[in-house]
């Protein structure tokens, strides 16, 4: 039996009546008109607009964390609870012409009518999207999933396009007297006059947008980061590294990447990007800068922070951590009987650089992994000369850069840029976890058969190929673990072909000889260096070796859906219970 956090379901047939004929804008406006009018009663009876079996998935539109509620019951419940507080109300249909309520059929036996909305609380403006499904023919329009997202606070709009501010000396609190722009920027990175209300431990891609954000928000925060530059955590991994993932769906807040920027992007020219976004944005950064303890202090709302600043200690106090080291763990580097007579060389993927540092030509390399990783460093090692296996324990998913990456649904117009940036994110969100990979079991045939050739060469080499656990190909085992996956940008072929050694052995490795990689089925693996590129521990270990096992025995493991169907983060809910009377001091991880 599967674990239950998989949440594996079965999807809904609905009418096969056409639809030609039905105008999908009127019959989403009657169904919002009618959720409102149930919304305003005080234990509100939702049979009328949502199916037994539905959704509501809610981003802070009803209660200050994610949740994802199934079964009309459930729903119910949910929002007796958190109406009465938030007023969800002032529902209309989004008009643009990008947005239009229409029919979609996503896989055979399922039609549903998909429409985006705006809505109002009494703390902010949100945005949201509703799926509904007719049973049968001649029956009503219900809800089949709902999804609420507040995207903005009242009276802490962020000073955009009209909003924005002047700039000027005169304009600025204190006017002259309190300086110059650059004055002041040299004492607010100091925090000569304030301690940060938020500490970002991280300057990559979340927490430069985090920090972006709440900067815009006038909410003073201070970003650290242990490396020299702003972009190191890119700058510093192996020369041939480039992004897997589409620039559109890249961006960060309020500066796009140019029109002109290649689809997938060179470690350095990103890791360039994001020093200049740093700047361009007035960050507040403090560079070659550690975290050596933090401590809650209860009594007073607020963290107390040891940092070690190029050499120097130094101690803050902010009321709010917020962990964006990236999603990546500890490196997980094992040790093995015999390691120490290997008279070649061993080390972890982590530490790979550039494969023609080892004066690799003619030499045996041997690369432990079949992921992303360890395709792209066998491929360095092969382009340099190198005799190259690659040790497979496990089965992986693959799917080719070509054919099959461009149908994953991030993908889907994005090379018409036909949906605006903040529309797509919203949609990419809309769909519960377990419905969205629901549907990839689906998707992952389709990128199967576009992939065919390519899978089929693998499989006549042997390599073992993983289609997750329900069929749900790389989503899942994103989602899952976030790994065991390869896309494929030129690697597979050279196993296809032969020139990449391929050897399997799921029970493991035994251990070394003077020259050789032992294996658990009694075979052996001559090699002169071996790379392990055998992924990395749960992020909550990367807390834990930072902050220290008070905070880290408070958070949780990472990976796989919880009890409700969401993304397990490291965040803990008792966090936000440490003290109620006032705001609350959370540990994040930005994603």
């Amino acid at each position: 039996m599967l674990p239950s956090q998989h949440h594996i379901i079965q999807l809904p047939s609905t009418s096969t009546t056409t639809t030609e004929n039905l105008n999908p804008s009127e019959i989403a406006q009657e169904w919002l008109s009618l959720l409102e009018t149930h919304l305003t009663k005080g234990h509100p009876q939702l049979s009328e607009v949502f199916h037994e079996d539905s959704w509501w998935r809610d981003m802070l539109g009803l209660d200050w964390e994610f949740h994802t509620i199934k079964g009309l019951r459930s729903i119910e419940n949910f929002v007796s609870q958190h109406q009465p507080r938030v007023q969800l109300s002032n529902f209309r249909l989004h008009n643009g012409k990008e947005a239009q309520p229409a029919f979609d059929s996503p896989v055979e036996s399922l039609t549903w009518l998909t429409s985006v909305f705006f809505f109002e609380t009494l703390f902010g403006r949100g945005c949201g999207v509703f799926y509904l499904t007719q049973a049968k023919e001649g029956s009503a329009w219900k809800a089949y999933s709902v999804y609420t997202t507040l995207q903005e606070l009242k009276d802490i709009e962020e000073p955009l396009g009209p909003r924005r501010l002047e700039g000027t000396v005169e304009s600025m609190p204190g006017g002259i007297s309190k300086g110059t722009w650059i004055e002041r920027r040299q004492r607010q990175v100091e925090f000569v006059d304030e301690e940060p209300a938020v500490l970002i431990i991280g300057t990559g891609q979340s927490g430069l947008n985090l920090g972006a954000r709440l900067q815009s928000l006038n909410i003073s925060c201070l970003l650290v980061d242990k490396n020299e530059r702003v972009g190191d955590n890119w700058r510093k991994r192996y020369r041939t590294l480039v992004t897997h993932d589409h620039v559109e769906t890249c961006h960060l807040a309020y500066l796009p990447f140019p029109k002109n920027w290649p689809k997938f992007s060179s470690k350095d020219k990103l890791a360039d990007w994001f020093e200049a976004y740093a700047s361009i944005m007035e960050l507040k950064i403090w560079l070659k800068t550690e975290v050596q303890a933090a401590d809650y202090v209860e009594l007073t709302g607020q963290w107390t922070v040891t940092l070690l600043r190029d050499g120097k200690r130094q101690i803050i106090r902010p009321r709010h951590i917020a962990w964006c080291a990236g999603h990546l763990g500890l490196p997980k580097v094992s040790t093995f009987p015999g390691q120490t007579r290997f008279k070649g060389t061993i080390y972890h993927g982590s530490e790979h650089v550039d494969a023609s540092l080892h004066s690799p030509k003619g030499k045996k390399v041997v690369v432990v992994g079949t992921g992303n990783s360890g395709h792209d460093i066998a491929q360095d090692f092969y382009e340099n000369g190198a005799q190259v296996t690659m040790f497979q324990r496990g089965a992986t998913y693959v799917l080719t850069e070509k054919k099959g990456l461009p149908l994953l649904p991030e993908n889907k117009g994005i090379e018409d840029n036909n949906i605006p940036l903040d529309l797509g994110d919203v949609l990419s969100e809309s769909l519960p976890w377990p419905v969205t990979l629901a549907l990839c079991v689906d998707l992952t045939k389709k990128i199967s058969a576009a992939d065919k050739e390519t899978l089929d060469g693998l499989e006549r080499a042997g390599f073992k190929l993983d289609f997750g656990i329900d069929g749900a190909g790389i989503l899942r085992l994103i989602v899952t673990k976030g790994g065991g996956y390869y896309i494929d940008f030129g690697c597979s072929q050279l196993i296809i072909d032969g020139k990449i050694k391929l050897k399997n052995c799921p029970e493991g490795i035994a251990g070394f000889d003077e020259n050789s990689l032992l294996l658990k089925d009694g075979s052996k693996l001559e090699a002169d260096l071996v790379v392990l590129a055998t992924g990395y521990d749960n992020m909550r270990e990367s807390v834990r070796k930072v902050m220290g096992d008070k905070v880290a025995d408070r958070c949780k493991d990472v990976w796989d859906l919880d009890e409700e169907g969401e993304l397990k983060t490291v965040t803990d809910r008792r966090w936000l219970d440490l003290a109620p009377k006032r705001p609350s001091q959370l540990l994040v991880h930005g994603r």
